[in-house]
């Protein structure tokens, strides 16, 4: 049977900004977002039957429509009924890296894998256009996932507009294990307290003017890690920190341990800060580990990346690994 294993990479923001309310019910942003080589491993077998298989090493993901990979693997099922005829079904065998409920958008990075190896595995011959166009009825982040890289994301995020990679950068990244922060309550909390200062769908020009990311943006087409570092923003700390006083400790940790800048990614928990090296990205780690001594904390060093996901090993032959830390 052939198969295809990927490596599907994590995402952080550099950005985001909540502008307002969207007529579908999700939320008008504007974010920059980066893809890390912090990755799952993905393998696809065709097994002959008109079923899908899923099954993962981590206790904490469900094998079942719960998961966004099987939902990815249903989606393409009922999209190409000739194709489920024709190859069988597909059991997936997820090996993870990226943290579960982080804020790194482990799930969608797996769904987003499986689109590509299903491609593949298939051979539809789907542009990564229609593949984004798919993912992002998953959910929004399975688009950005799909090409990875740096890129502007608008609308419900989904929208991309690709930036100059940023290459050279090490992230140091950091997650309490047993703590979660959930994405719709973040969303909705930010909602309930901020609404007032929301801008209506149809006002046009308080959108615009409500638009800060331009600086970040110019920051990243000239390189300029100082100040990508202090451009790092993101509108929902404002319900996180206060609530989850242990992300607002290890944000101040990571502020005094001297990196470029810190930031809580997406929903949270995980805070990340960015370094010029991987050596200073281990010793802003140490330091970090130093100040806060729990054995619950968790810790990675990652590079940016500037690709989503990619082919690990096809069929039998199998391609060179993908350097990383």
């Amino acid at each position: 049977m052939r198969s295809y294993s990927l490596l599907a990479s994590a995402k952080i923001n550099l950005y985001l900004e909540i502008i307002g309310d969207r007529p579908d019910g999700y939320h008008e942003l504007a974010m920059v977002l980066q893809s890390i080589d912090l990755a799952d491993r993905i393998n696809l077998r065709a097994i002959g039957t008109d079923t899908i298989r899923v099954r993962c090493d981590h206790p904490q993901v469900p094998p079942d429509k719960n998961n966004l990979a099987y939902r990815a693997a249903d989606l393409l099922a009922k999209q190409f009924p000739d194709a489920l005829a024709k190859y069988g079904g597909v059991e997936i065998a997820i090996h993870k890296q990226i943290p579960v409920a982080a804020g790194l958008a482990g799930g969608s990075a797996n769904a987003a894998a499986v689109l590509v190896g299903m491609d593949l595995l298939w051979q539809l011959g789907l542009t990564q256009s229609e593949l984004q166009e798919l993912g992002g009825t998953l959910g929004s982040d399975v688009p950005f996932c799909i090409a990875g890289g740096t890129a502007l994301a608008t609308g419900r995020g989904d929208k991309l507009s690709p930036l100059p990679d940023l290459g050279g950068f090490s992230v140091v990244l950091a997650k309490y294990r047993n703590l979660s922060i959930s994405t719709a309550w973040a969303y909705q909390t930010y909602r309930q307290q901020f609404s007032s200062s929301y801008c209506a769908a149809e006002d046009l020009e308080c959108r615009r003017q409500r638009l800060h990311s331009g600086p970040m943006v110019g920051a990243i087409a000239q390189k300029d890690r100082s100040k990508i570092g202090q451009l790092l923003h993101n509108d929902l700390e404002k319900v996180a920190l206060p609530v989850y006083p242990q992300v607002l400790q290890l944000r101040e940790a990571f502020e005094s341990a001297g990196a470029l800048g810190t930031m809580m990614s997406g929903s949270g928990p995980t805070v990340f800060a960015l370094a010029e090296s991987s050596q200073q990205a281990q010793q802003v780690m140490e330091r970090v580990k130093s100040a806060i001594a729990s054995p619950d904390l968790d810790f990675w060093v990652a590079e940016f990346s500037n690709t989503g996901i990619q082919i690990f090993s096809e069929g039998n032959e199998t391609k060179p690994p993908i350097s990383r830390v």
